[in-house]
């Protein structure tokens, strides 16, 4: 059988344009640079709900599955069979659906680290059900999570809190030091879902994730905001923001997912306006963008996905109560009607840049630096895996974050 020396792991939730109700899924694909060769394997797992992102553990052998669907899953990080799963309602209550154990970092070849309710757990794939509750992390809804170079520090993203009586937005992040156990809660101006580390320094970088609550209450269906966005170079041991970029709202930047990190780039891909965005980190103000922007025609060639795209935005709010968001949304979107970008995961080294697009439903790997086009794949419809799906229902598969497995340099 033939071997790959890349494996792209992609956390899967479905068709539709809200993640956070949808299905559970891994994909795990493969790749090898010497011939683009390539296989993959998907599966979706029964009696969960909501992927969202995976991890794997430091030897290779678990992955994760983070998921806004209150369990914490564990995969065969080889075959994505799953190995074992445990309910996080066991140990603390939960005031919203969409809180979940997302993200994890894992400390060791066993022990993840994730958040479940108020507070950082830890537990061990041998013995799920003995979860040790450590402190309490101190912001609304912990999201993305990384630890430094040097392993001291981890830093967390938070999403807006749709429970009734919560603060809703979040303009915060968390920093936990691993070594004290202190934890800082830092303001940010804006809302910060998700988290990268410099590959060599004690620096994080986080990226606004701009959203608006539907009808002025409802942060669960949220809507894309017009607005300008933000990156953020953030220094945990100073507990502060020691740079930053901001951009118009012109720029097509909104709704991240993955962020990655070259010794040059902070890159992060949009969801919502199909774009890899690629910010200097010498001067943190050039940038520049590798755009999957659909033309007309592309878009008329996925009937299915554009049509359960405009449906999901109008069920989302009143037609005529939201109007601001739905003409937002047409901005953001660049007046395409699909998602995309969710994945992008840069080679360890720095050669081959990984991506999915969720409303095109494709993998692409380019070149890097250059951003060329190495290989893309088209990936085979929902149907092929849930077969009692009717023949107009929409085919994505639902690609959201992902982790990538690179040969040893």
């Amino acid at each position: 059988m033939k071997t790959y020396p890349y494996s792209f792991h992609i956390a899967l939730d479905g068709n539709g344009i809200n993640g956070l109700e949808g299905m559970a899924g891994m994909c795990l694909f493969h790749f090898d640079p010497a011939d683009n060769s390539y296989a993959y394997k998907v599966k979706y797992y029964d009696g969960a709900s909501a992927g969202h992102a995976c991890m794997v553990s430091p030897d290779g052998k678990h992955g994760y599955l983070g998921n806004a669907g209150q369990h914490l899953l564990f995969y065969d990080a080889a075959t994505i069979e799953e190995q074992q799963r445990i309910s996080t309602l066991r140990y603390e209550a939960n005031d919203s659906t969409i809180r979940g154990s997302t993200h994890v970092v894992w400390l060791n070849d066993k022990e993840v680290l994730t958040a479940v309710g108020n507070y950082f757990y830890r537990f061990s794939v041998d013995s799920l059900d003995k979860g040790e509750r450590l402190m309490p992390h101190n912001v609304k809804l912990p999201h993305g999570m990384k630890v430094s170079a040097s392993g001291r520090y981890l830093a967390y993203g938070s999403m807006d809190n749709p429970a009734f009586g919560a603060k809703g937005e979040a303009r915060e992040i968390g920093i936990l030091d691993l070594v004290t156990g202190e934890v800082t809660h830092l303001p940010m101006p804006t809302t910060c879902w998700h988290i990268v580390a410099h590959p060599k320094k004690d620096l994080f970088y986080a990226v606004s994730f701009r959203v608006l609550p539907q009808d002025n209450v409802n942060y669960h269906e949220w809507a894309m905001a017009f607005l300008k966005e933000y990156a953020y170079e953030i220094d945990p041991a100073e507990k502060r923001i020691s740079r930053h970029w901001s951009t118009s709202r012109e720029t097509p930047a909104h709704i991240n997912s993955d962020i990655t990190i070259s010794d040059t780039e902070l890159m992060f891909c949009n969801g919502g306006s199909q774009t890899i965005v690629c910010v200097d980190l010498e001067t943190f103000s050039k940038y520049r963008v590798i755009d999957e922007r659909p033309s007309f025609l592309t878009q008329m060639k996925n009937p299915r996905q554009v049509g359960t795209q405009i449906y999901d935005v109008l069920a989302r709010g009143g037609l005529f109560s939201s109007s601001k968001h739905l003409l937002d949304a047409m901005r953001v979107s660049r007046f395409t009607f699909l998602d995309s970008i969710y994945a992008c995961q840069l080679s360890k080294d720095q050669s081959l840049l990984f991506t999915a697009n969720r409303g095109l439903n494709h993998i692409t790997v380019y070149n890097y630096p250059e951003a060329t086009i190495r290989l893309r794949v088209q990936m085979p419809d929902l149907h092929e895996f849930m077969p009692s799906l009717t023949t107009i229902a929409d085919p994505r598969l639902g690609f959201h974050h992902s982790y990538l497995i690179s040969p040893q340099m």
